[in-house]
């Protein structure tokens, strides 16, 4: 297993209790209120109809016209990715998420990680994450698109694009080799539904569908998923939410002497004075968050939900 957020049995286990605030991911602590679903959906297989819907919804929510396959999440869709053709070279802008370098090694891919978009130039696929997890780096959509034509495929995951629409390339997925990856349980906050979504071209599309094979998504995630995406002034309020709290989150840090060096509207990443000390001294107030191998200094916090949770990270930086 590499390393992730999200290990709250890890800092249970070590330090004890159960009151634990998870900031160690990127997934909105208000989270979508749950629909009530018929009994259907949990005992019949999903229908053709209500998978339409969805991508309907989909398609709506990330204002595209492109063929949208859903899947069990964004996960799901890092480990199709590289069966889309036979392996050879993929360039992958880095620091990034470290599933989509492991997902190409292991179906035998050739990975180079580099630092810059001109470096992804000239690969047979080339990654990159817009906005970036865990620094928040953002690219135009313009050089984006002036790349896919400079590589032969170009993958975009969009994991934490939702509070950023501007940046989306979906509205283009389907042209040349685009492929755009879309997460829908981070800025939702249901990650436990486990929906994501690949826009593409019809070809590429077919060829993934081919390889999820026949209901990738339960039926409770569609009906979810279909109400959640359906609902456009929800998501503009958790839009407008989420930018205030970021910024609220940024004030609180600052009080500890942590500078900001990046994030997004779900996360938010500090330079720190010693990581490892600050991950500690907030886990003694069971708030957990994440730490990154190639920094000790860097340390990334998940945006609190509720009041008693942000009083209870102010207490902790404080203390």
């Amino acid at each position: 297993m590499r390393d992730h957020g999200g290990d709250i049995d890890t800092a249970q286990a070590r330090v004890g209790g159960t009151d634990w605030i998870d900031l160690s991911t990127g997934i909105n602590r208000v989270p979508y209120p749950l629909p009530s679903l018929p009994q259907e959906v949990w005992t019949a297989l999903p229908t053709v109809a209500a998978t339409a819907r969805l991508l309907t919804a989909a398609g709506g929510a990330y204002q595209s016209q492109a063929p949208i396959l859903a899947v069990a999440g964004a996960q799901a869709a890092i480990q199709m990715i590289p069966r889309l053709s036979a392996p050879a070279r993929a360039r992958i802008l880095t620091p990034t998420y470290n599933e989509h370098s492991a997902a190409f090694r292991n179906a035998g891919w050739q990975v180079d990680e580099v630092a810059t978009l001109a470096a992804l130039e000239g690969a047979d696929l080339a990654v990159v994450v817009n906005p970036n997890n865990p620094d928040g780096r953002k690219h135009a959509p313009e050089d984006l698109l002036r790349l896919t034509t400079r590589v032969e495929r170009l993958v975009v995951d969009e994991s934490f694009a939702d509070a950023w629409p501007d940046l989306s390339l979906a509205p283009r997925a389907g042209q040349g080799r685009l492929v755009v990856l879309r997460s829908f349980g981070k800025f939702y906050g249901l990650a436990g539904v486990r929906l994501g979504f690949i826009l593409g071209s019809k070809t590429d599309v077919a060829a993934l569908a081919e390889i999820a094979g026949p209901w990738p998504v339960s039926g409770p995630a569609i009906a979810v998923g279909t109400a959640a995406l359906s609902d456009r002034s929800w998501a503009e309020a958790t839009v407008a939410r989420l930018r205030a709290d970021a910024a609220h989150l940024d004030r609180l840090a600052q009080s500890a002497n942590w500078k900001c060096v990046g994030g997004t509207d779900l996360f938010r990443l500090y330079d720190t004075p010693n990581a490892l000390a600050a991950r500690e001294k907030l886990a003694q107030h069971q708030i957990w968050t994440r730490m990154f191998p190639y920094s000790d200094r860097w340390l990334r916090l998940g945006l609190p939900g509720q009041p008693t949770e942000w009083d209870r990270l102010a207490a902790a930086l404080r203390d």
